[in-house]
């Protein structure tokens, strides 16, 4: 589960984002890889979800992509 998130509010963001990524197709492990991998480069204080901020965030996107496999 998410008990590597940092804290309770990582946790909630992580779970959004599976969330939102739950008909992409990817195995769930997948899915949450990128998830925290994307959490993880945004700043504590990001007010947008995890799905909002990728938008604005290519590189940062490819790079957690790569990280879970995400193909």
């Amino acid at each position: 589960g998410l008990a590597f998130a940092a804290d309770a509010d990582d946790a909630k963001w992580i779970a959004q984002c599976v969330k939102d990524n739950k008909d992409a197709g990817k195995p769930p492990e997948v899915v949450e890889k990128y998830c925290v991998c994307m959490n993880e480069k945004m700043d504590s204080n990001e007010t947008q979800s995890i799905s909002q901020w990728e938008k604005a965030h290519p590189k940062e996107e490819k790079e957690c992509d790569a990280q879970a496999g995400w193909k």
